[in-house]
């Protein structure tokens, strides 16, 4: 059941972004921190652990689990350390999935090249 919940979640995002490009002036810059954000929010009610706990790989895999990602690690460093731990907390757990956007990115560069 796990799987079909993944597929599902992952599956209502994608179309949500897609509707939302069809639909508006918005770049997929503007919607990819729209997710981000709303990862975060759903993150502070409380609401995205349980959709990791329904959705499994497809809750944590999206967008926006970055956000969660940032809120949790953000809230963790202010607990730990107080307001500069909001800081400190944002860049220790997120920079491992910063370094690799990076690294894959260079990677792929230099495996393909656009088309002129």
């Amino acid at each position: 059941m796990i799987f079909l919940n993944a597929f599902l979640f992952s599956g209502v995002i994608c179309m949500i972004g897609q509707v939302i490009l069809d639909n508006t002036k918005l770049t997929p810059g503007h919607v990819t921190s729209f997710f981000t954000v709303f990862g975060a929010f759903l993150s502070f009610l409380g609401i995205y652990d349980r959709l990791i706990a329904w959705a499994g790989a497809g809750a944590t895999v999206v967008i926006s689990n970055f956000g969660h990602l940032l809120y949790q690690a953000g809230m963790e460093g202010f607990h730990e350390v107080g307001v500069l731990g909001l800081f400190s907390g944002l860049l220790v757990k997120s920079s491992t999935a910063i370094v690799g956007a990076v690294v894959i990115s260079f990677v792929l560069s230099c495996i393909f090249r656009p088309k002129d």
